[in-house]
């Protein structure tokens, strides 16, 4: 489920900001499952969830300092 950047910017804000609510849900019960005994299939996608969602921030980051500028949802 890796999303390269170009793919984030045509997406609308509101749908960005689901994204990243999505992300963070997944990295919380990522981590429960690994502080618990429960383990973790797939403990690389720890790592790849936190760093999607820092793309994600970067993203957010840059519509808002005005650098680039996400979809408009009045396109959809």
């Amino acid at each position: 489920m890796l999303t390269k950047p170009s793919q984030i910017r045509e997406l609308s804000r509101e749908e960005v900001a689901q994204r990243l609510e999505t992300l963070r849900q997944e990295l919380f019960t990522l981590r429960f499952r690994k502080g618990t005994q429960q383990g973790l299939t797939n403990p690389l996608r720890l790592r790849t969830v936190r760093r999607e969602i820092a793309r994600v921030q970067t993203i957010l980051r840059e519509d808002a300092r005005g650098e680039r500028r996400l979809a408009s949802s009045e396109k959809r």
